[in-house]
Order: structure tokens, then sequence, then C-alpha cells
């Protein structure tokens, strides 16, 4: 099987360091860059799976980076590494473009935990995932990474995407705030906090919105569900 490629993007030469090394004993083919300029010129020289990236960097912030990249490519998966912890800076990444974040100081186990979980959620990985998914008048396209509504582009961010893509997957199907942290999230995601409550509603804004027929439905004390029945 073909190393899966990481680009490291992180000031602190230590912590970059120890990063390559760990992530290279684990099988992974890893480059490093110290400075948010260098990350991106290495991230447009050649392809990587996944990029993991501080946010408070010299040259191109972390938050403005992550835009620059995810505007170039869809599919890598971009983790954010950095000691900005409140739930603000959380939903900032998300919306550049991060698909996940964690906070220093951090576990290298945890890390790679989360890193291996990503991966798996990517079309690179050994489970293939179906190239469209339906709901009544909605559409995903899982390999240009486009929404329609009736025909209506509709513009998400990469966790909106993964948020969605998991309802679309369960679709007639009530799934839990559990099932949405442990599957668009991840296993250690802090169910106290009101970020998936947050994306639903960013979710809803975008699909349902401008549409009489509401997708997006909530099952109050269970969780939400994607109904496909107009009726």
């Amino acid at each position: 099987m073909e190393e899966r490629k990481i680009l490291v993007i992180e000031d602190e030469k230590k912590i970059a360091d120890t990063l390559k090394m760990g992530l290279t004993e684990q099988g992974f083919d890893v480059e490093v860059a110290y400075d948010g300029k260098l990350g991106y010129q290495l991230f447009t020289s050649r392809p990587f799976d996944l990029v993991i990236l501080d946010i408070n960097l010299p040259r191109i912030n972390g938050y403005d980076l992550c835009k620059m990249i995810r505007n170039s490519d869809m599919h890598t998966i971009i983790v954010m590494l950095t000691c900005m912890n409140t739930l603000e800076n959380k939903i900032e990444g998300y919306d550049a473009g991060a698909d996940d974040y964690m906070v220093k100081p951090f576990e290298f186990r945890e890390l790679l935990l989360k890193i291996r979980a990503v991966l798996k959620r990517t079309p690179g990985a050994s489970q293939p995932v179906g190239r469209l998914l339906k709901a009544a008048d909605l559409e995903m396209n899982l390999d240009n990474k486009e929404v329609y509504r009736d025909g209506r582009p509709i513009k998400l961010t990469a966790k909106e995407f993964q948020l969605l893509e998991y309802l679309l997957r369960n679709k007639n199907r009530v799934v839990s705030r559990a099932d949405l942290a442990i599957n668009v999230w991840d296993v250690d995601f802090n169910t106290n906090t009101n970020v998936i409550d947050v994306y639903i509603s960013y979710v809803r804004n975008k699909v349902d919105r401008d549409f009489e027929h509401k997708l997006i439905q909530t099952q109050v004390g269970m969780g939400y569900i994607l109904k496909e029945n107009f009726r």
C-alpha cells in the first residue's frame, strides 16, 4: 500500500520535528514547513493526503492558510493543531475549511488516532464511497464536493459537508448527537459543547432556508433526521 503523505506546518521546530519523527515511524511520508508561506509553497509543489496546521504561524497565519489550501484543493484533509482552545477558535477553524481540530498540549497517540480516523473518511481509504448521494431534491457529489438543491448550488465548509454527508448516508433515520460526535468529529469529541447544534444550524440555513420543505428536522430528545419524504 502506498504511503500516505502528510505535510506538517508548525513554527515550533521541536514540535514539528517530533511529529515528523513519530509519523515517519508509523509509516507516513512526512514533509515539514516552519512558516505559513513555505507551507503553502510545499503544499502546491506535490500532492498530500493530510495537512497538520498550526494557527499562530509567521508570514501566513493558519486560518488564512487553511482557506488558501481549501480553495485550491477540496480533498486534502486538514487537521488544525493549536493552543487556541475556545469554541470561537474552533468554529473559525472549521469555517476556514479544517476537517478536524486538536488543542495543544496533546498526546501523540491521540493525534495518531485522529489522523487514522479522518484518513478513513477519504476516497483513498480502503472503503470506497459512492459518487452521488441524494434525498428528495438534494444532491451531493462526493467526487467534486459539490452540493445542489433543486439545481441551485450550495456552498459548504469542509465540516458542514461532512455533517451533511453523514445525514444523507443515514437519511430517514434519526441520528443522535453522540452518533454525530463520533462519526463527523471524533471519538474524543466533547459532547457537552454546542458545536454540533451550531453546525446543524449552519447546514439547515444553507440547505433548507429558501425551500418550503425542510429536509433536516429535530427529533426532540433523540437527535436529528434528514427526512426525504415530503409528507
